[in-house]
């Protein structure tokens, strides 16, 4: 009797185990598989490209020891790269590169800048050769944002504008424009405040020179990295440095464009769609963007699919608001009108090759795809070496049904052969309701064959490049520091080793780098030329000493060459003014020095003496130099004086020396310009003529 009491009790009780564990499994696969997708590194996007930029995806599976495996190809604006991914920029070339909606990157000329780490809490570049600017507009707390170079790391500790530039002879010079940066080497570690710049030399930075930065050399290279950055809104103010040093944040994007409110600013390109589109509450979706396109125009129609190694197929946009719309969020189409419906602006949205599902014909060979909508799953994985997919959620990859797949012109259908070509309208049709009747849309393109086949063997889907054999072994030779080993994705598992990246050892994070200190002589240096312009500028007081350690790394090779270039252009410019502004100076000071109007106006008289003036001259060449230096040679003496002058040689020498000296003071002469009276010299009347003022008193 008792046991059939506890029986039902007992069956209870493992009914709830039972569930209590199938709760716990549950819970585990939601939490193991979220962790998972986090674990796929995030994406950042080339903005602009000015001139030839190369971009290389990794290696092809054979790469030399000189580099020349690695495949290059034309990068082009609304391109994603990631972890592995390398840029390099060619003469006279720039690129811009945005790693969120707040931090920005800009490339000079001869310029190598690779990707290590990229997560919500990880940033690592690697800058091999050139130089670059880093705006950094937000740094979480706990955040690390390094920039690693050939002699040592150097992490932001502060948002701010940095300039890094490296040379061809063991040099790298760090400026901060704005903010606070940390150096950490094989030699220590040390500290960069706003205003300041620092030298490093070889790789355990031996050498180390901390100096103040020029503000007029400042303020050209703010004024410049702003105008590139922002050409439709920026005014030209910070050309002063002072003017940038008192409001650094003017042109935060996030202060001034409206999509920042409804979209993370962990997303790059959120600030081009105020540009281009209008926010607006759309039912029961939230406030959606929609672009100012034509009506029958519909997403993903304009760009072209690239293989990216580890993400696979790829969409790259032509549009140039097309970045942040076509990897995150979904498109919903509301009264024929296409809106782009974002993640909450409180979530952290995962970065996505592609948002749509494939729709195989494969009866036409021909291939199609659909933009995600609200509500679609979607299916996050990455591919290895052997382009096997690797699926980080239980989503199924083949769905019954999409929201999009019925809206009119919403699937695009190209030739499975085309598929890595340029899109356009001339270049696909729009599915009818017929043709998809019977189809299955796929998440994972590289499941259907025909569309696997056409993917894995053009892998690349445009032209390739090659960098000049110099440039690529460099590149290949050339190591950089790390503060901290960057973090692997799973399809780069051997990132350190292909990359040549070495960490600093915990024992040298712990010492203080020693360095000369050149900041007080800076200062001392702009004090005085401060003075100096108080009067009559000085050409180059400050700019020139300041520069020294620029134009010694530019001597050596390409330390800071872009920037001495730059530099030297504008400095040019202030010296012609300064140089005017001297000249203009001293003429007024030379006519100050002048005599009174009525005597210059007699002064032309000089040029043709009166035969008693010359008779007079003559003697007077055979005075003393005392009394020479007395005698004004460009006025035309007086009847009167001419008398006494011929009494004064009857007079005895002496005589005749103090007699000058007793016509000297005259109410209509200054006395400044007694002092200032040329001898009489062949070429001196000449000389007064053109306004130059002549030798003092008892000079040669």
């Amino acid at each position: 009797m008792k046991t059939l009491k506890v029986w039902p009790h007992l069956t209870v009780v493992a009914i709830v185990c039972a569930l209590a564990a199938g709760l716990a499994v549950a819970f585990w696969f939601k939490h193991e598989q979220t962790v998972s997708a986090e674990a796929l590194p995030n994406a950042a996007r080339i903005q602009r490209v000015d001139g030839e930029v190369a971009l290389s995806n990794g290696p092809d599976g054979n790469e030399a020891n000189d580099g020349s495996g690695l495949q290059w190809v034309p990068a082009s604006p609304n391109d994603p790269f990631s972890v592995g991914d390398r840029i390099y920029t060619r003469d006279n070339s720039r690129a811009g590169l945005a790693f969120s909606g707040r931090n920005f990157v800009r490339l000079n000329p001869n310029t190598s800048l690779d990707v290590l780490s990229l997560d919500d809490r990880r940033t690592q570049l690697a800058l091999r050769d050139g130089s670059a600017i880093f705006d950094i507009g937000h740094l979480a707390p706990g955040e690390l944002f390094e920039v690693a170079t050939p002699y040592g790391a150097v992490d932001f500790d502060q948002p701010g504008l940095y300039n890094i530039g490296l040379d061809g002879n063991n040099g790298a010079i760090v400026s901060v424009l704005s903010g606070l940066a940390q150096v950490v080497g094989l030699g220590g570690r040390g500290q960069i405040g706003k205003g300041e710049m620092l030298t490093l030399v070889g790789q355990t930075a031996a050498n180390l020179v901390l100096s103040r930065l020029d503000g007029r050399n400042a303020g050209y290279l703010v004024d410049d990295y702003y105008r590139y950055q922002y050409p439709r809104d920026y005014d030209g103010r910070y050309r002063d440095y002072n003017a940038y040093s008192s409001d650094p944040y003017y042109y935060d994007p996030y202060r001034r464009y409206v999509s920042y409110r409804y979209v993370t600013d962990t997303i790059p390109g959120v600030y081009d769609l105020d540009y281009y589109g209008d926010w607006q509450n759309v039912s029961s979706y939230g406030y959606g963007w929609r672009p100012r396109v034509d009506s029958n125009w519909a997403p993903y129609q304009q760009g072209y699919w690239i293989t990216d190694s580890g993400y696979g197929p790829t969409w790259v946009s032509s549009e140039p608001w097309g970045y942040a719309p076509y990897h995150y969020g979904r498109w919903a189409n509301v009264e024929n009108q296409w809106y782009w419906i974002p993640d909450a602006v409180n979530t952290t949205p995962l970065y996505s090759p592609a948002l749509v599902a494939f729709v195989p014909l494969t009866q036409a060979n021909e291939i199609g795809w659909v933009p995600l909508g609200p509500g679609d799953p979607y299916a996050p994985r990455y591919y290895d070496a052997n382009w096997q997919p690797h699926y980080l959620s239980r989503t199924e990859v083949i769905q019954q049904q999409v929201v999009n797949l019925n809206v009119p012109g919403a699937v695009t259908v190209v030739p499975v052969q085309d598929f890595n070509r340029i899109i356009d309208s001339k270049s696909f049709k729009k599915a009818n309701p017929q043709m998809l009747v019977q189809v299955r849309p796929v998440l994972d393109p590289l499941t259907l064959t025909p569309l696997r086949n056409a993917v894995v063997h053009s892998a690349w889907g445009r032209g390739k490049i090659d960098l000049p054999p110099g440039i690529a072994k460099k590149l290949h030779d050339t190591s950089v520091v790390t503060s901290a080993a960057p973090f692997a994705p799973p399809f780069r598992r051997d990132l350190a080793k292909t990359l040549r990246v070495e960490s600093v050892p915990e024992k040298a994070k712990l010492q203080k780098l020693k360095f000369k200190d050149e900041r007080q002589g800076d200062e001392a240096r702009r004090s005085d030329q401060a003075a100096g312009e108080t009067t009559v500028p000085k050409i180059d007081q400050g700019g020139k000493k300041q520069e020294a350690p620029f134009a010694s790394a530019a001597a050596r090779g390409n330390a800071a060459r872009t920037q001495m270039r730059q530099s030297e252009q504008q400095q040019r410019q202030d010296q012609a003014n300064q140089q005017r502004m001297q000249e203009r100076a001293e003429r007024k000071a030379n006519n100050s020095k002048q005599q009174p109007q009525a005597e210059r106006v007699a002064q032309p008289a000089a040029k043709q003496p009166h035969p008693q003036q010359q008779k007079a001259e003559r003697k007077a060449q055979q005075q003393p130099r005392a009394e020479r230096v007395a005698q004004p040679a460009a006025q035309q003496p007086h009847p009167r004086q001419q008398k006494a002058e011929r009494k004064a040689e009857q007079q005895p020498r002496a005589e005749r020396v103090a007699q000058p000296a007793a016509r000297q003071p005259q109410p209509q002469q200054p006395k400044a310009e007694r002092k200032q009276a040329p001898p009489a010299q062949p070429g001196a009347a000449n000389d007064k003529s053109k306004g130059q003022g002549g030798k003092g008193k008892g000079r040669p």
